[in-house]
């Protein structure tokens, strides 16, 4: 399997180019318009993504992640959610790294066959960067107007984030 998976994309690279050559397309001049419609396309996202990384580090470093933590709490408690996770909870929708590295610290601090390792390992595989996907790939297209896609993105990390505490609480508390 190793050995497959080593040898796997160079080969897929040379198919591509014996296909290439064999059907007589001008394969350097084709990468070439690949490429620049590549930098075209980072160009254009690129205003969205800065946007929603500025919005992501105001967000944390101005603590509202921290308050917005402490204001859940009871509510955790009450659904025995252990509170360690809550910012990976609030912070999955928003950034993938940021997400991964609560996630990696709450498996690191708690163990990751702690019930907050475990939960965070479902919240983290369950559900995606719904606000990140918003701003690319509709900044990507040149959607303006999403007036329910975030709200149906959101509910849906929701109900992954709820379905993951109640699968944790019935199959390892």
């Amino acid at each position: 399997m190793e050995a497959i998976s080593l040898y796997a994309t160079p080969v897929l690279i040379i198919i591509i180019l014996v296909s290439g050559v064999i059907a007589k397309l001008p394969l350097y001049e084709l990468f070439v318009e690949g490429a620049m419609e590549g930098l075209e396309m980072c160009v254009k996202i690129l205003p969205y993504v800065l946007g929603m990384l500025v919005a992501i580090a105001i967000f944390r470093s101005s603590g509202a992640l921290e308050a917005l933590s402490v204001i859940l709490m009871p509510i955790c408690k009450l659904f025995n959610i252990p509170t360690e996770v809550l910012p990976l909870a609030l912070m999955r929708p928003l950034s993938g790294s940021g997400a991964l590295g609560i996630t990696a610290d709450i498996i690191a601090t708690e163990g990751p066959d702690s019930h907050a390792g475990l939960l965070a390992s479902i919240m983290q595989g369950s559900t995606d960067t719904t606000m990140y996907i918003l701003a690319v790939y509709f900044g990507a297209v040149g959607i303006k107007k999403y007036l329910y896609a975030p709200t149906v993105g959101l509910t849906a990390d929701m109900v992954s984030f709820i379905s993951a505490a109640i699968i944790c609480n019935i199959f390892f508390a």
